[in-house]
């Protein structure tokens, strides 16, 4: 496909692809299910309660409390508490463990949330390594560290030797520690798709999300940059900065169709053709010219990010010659903050 040579023709280079579907895929991640799951006992409901802001299921130190899924809306996803993994069929007939992996086949991400004060135990390993088989994303938080402060270090390093050095957030849901300022954050960094979630529905998480996605579209626009055939990337770029632009309005709660998400890249990188043409016209350079092309197109990503968040934060206020400005004056080489 031939590099569009004009503000027109890269509109009319924009409107070529399915930029509907990408718009779509992205509403999708705005609506991400998330699992909470976990052996009995390990305090599934306290922390579904904590995030949720209210008690909707119930809680107790008897093991199995919880009998089903418990599925209840926060903002544009869902949260999903699940009977442990542990219970067997209960009066009735009802197989709570399998209730439980119904819940891992449908959601988007896993919580595995494991209890500090029973230690690490072979059946928590195993768990996690199912869940993954599974091909799930999963992310594995210790509860109760409030009951084991003296060991806490001992348990957390244990656990990390046996799941292979993976990360543990370590929680306390009963008194709220670590969830805020580690388990949302951490959720918010394992995928992009999730940030748009976790940012929209929490305010209070929208610049660290906004972050998280635009460092994700500036790692992949450099990679795709850094190829050295000259205009093969450039469908991959348009695409990538597209999605951010789409991901960053519905992250603050924008309806945008993709037409207008293309009109406002557009608008924000006024130099947009150039910086195409000379990212491209740099590789001509053996070796260091795809280094140049890789620069500038993770600088430019960089700061259409930076300023299409700016612009949906601020309601929309920017008019086109202020963010066309801001593009030109942040995209001076300056090394991404």
């Amino acid at each position: 496909m031939p590099l569009p040579k004009s503000l027109p023709d890269i509109r009319s280079f924009f409107d070529t692809f399915d930029w509907d579907r990408l718009a779509a895929e992205v509403n999708a991640e705005a609506r991400a299910r998330i699992a909470i799951v976990g052996p009995v006992n390990s305090g599934k409901s306290t922390l579904f309660n904590l995030l949720k802001g209210k008690t909707i299921s119930p809680v107790a130190a008897v093991p199995g409390t919880t009998r089903q899924l418990v599925l209840e809306t926060m903002g544009p996803f869902s949260l999903v508490d699940t009977p442990g993994f542990g219970d067997a069929v209960v009066a009735g007939g009802t197989d709570l463990a399998k209730i439980a992996w119904d819940a891992v086949d449908t959601v988007d991400f896993v919580v595995l949330l494991l209890d500090a004060s029973a230690g690490v135990r072979q059946g928590d390993l195993d768990l996690y390594w199912r869940i993954r088989e599974r091909n799930v994303p999963v992310l594995v938080a210790l509860n109760k560290i409030d009951l084991i402060r003296r060991d806490l270090r001992a348990v957390l390093g244990d656990l990390q030797i046996k799941l292979s050095g993976v990360a543990v957030v370590p929680l306390s849901a009963r008194t709220g520690e670590g969830v805020a300022d580690k388990i949302i954050p951490a959720i918010i960094e394992s995928h992009p798709g999730l940030a748009v979630t976790i940012g929209r529905a929490l305010p209070a998480f929208r610049d660290q999300a906004a972050r998280r996605l635009t460092r994700d579209a500036v790692i992949w626009s450099g990679l795709w940059a850094a190829f050295p055939l000259p205009g093969v990337d450039v469908t991959a770029l348009s695409v990538l900065q597209m999605r951010l632009v789409l991901r960053l309005a519905a992250l603050y709660g924008e309806s945008m169709t993709a037409r207008h998400a293309g009109e406002l890249l557009t608008t924000i990188a006024g130099g947009l053709v150039a910086r195409y043409i000379g990212q491209e016209l740099a590789k001509l350079v053996p070796g260091f010219g795809s280094l140049v092309a890789a620069l500038v197109a993770a600088n430019s990503t960089w700061h259409i990010g930076n300023i299409a968040a700016a612009y949906f934060e601020g309601g929309r206020k920017f008019s086109p010659a202020q963010m066309q400005q801001m593009y030109k004056r942040w995209f001076e080489w300056k090394k991404p903050r």
